[in-house]
């Protein structure tokens, strides 16, 4: 590996664990800030409703790929859920033996209810500390790590490589 590529390569790292520290506040402090007023969801029961909220009917298997679990850690939380009437599971149409699971009203309240605290401390924070060029940036920024969290990069791999040895990515490099 070259030098440049070298610097490059600890540059990345050096990113990845400032964005990872940032990220993980940023988690933190809005789990603190959404509390919700009534029956409150966990971590991972929010996340299950989010998931099927903004991608539809998953089957528990797509749910706990998502989550990166098991399918059956996830069976506690989907049978509160539904007992709470926040999901509504149903057989597949093109496979008996596998269920839709998809989020009712209760759920979608639920989950409304459990971000509308954390959403109303995000939005005055963003408008109290940064200018609206820098919120700009950050409206930019979510969709890139929305890109970055769907990738499918394997363990280990940091990543394609054009002819020249650049990392390929959604920006020109620096």
């Amino acid at each position: 590996m070259s030098d440049v590529a070298d610097d490059q390569a600890q540059h990345d790292l050096a990113l990845a664990e400032s964005l990872r520290w940032a990220v993980s506040r940023l988690a933190s402090r809005l789990r603190a800030e959404q509390p919700g007023r009534s029956r409150p969801l966990s971590r991972l029961a929010a996340s299950v409703l989010a998931n099927l909220r903004h991608s539809g009917a998953l089957t528990p298997s797509d749910l706990a790929a998502i989550e990166g679990l098991q399918a059956q850690s996830l069976t506690r939380v989907l049978n509160e859920l539904e007992e709470q009437g926040r999901i509504r599971r149903s057989r597949s149409e093109v496979d008996a033996r596998r269920q839709n699971i998809v989020i009712t009203e209760a759920g979608r309240e639920a989950l409304r209810e459990h971000v509308r605290d954390g959403n109303a401390w995000l939005a005055a924070a963003l408008t109290q500390t940064l200018s609206p060029a820098e919120r700009g940036v950050l409206q930019i920024a979510a969709g890139l790590l929305e890109q970055v969290a769907a990738a499918e990069v394997p363990h280990g791999h940091r990543g394609p490589e054009t002819a020249s040895g650049q990392t390929q990515g959604a920006a020109p490099a620096l």
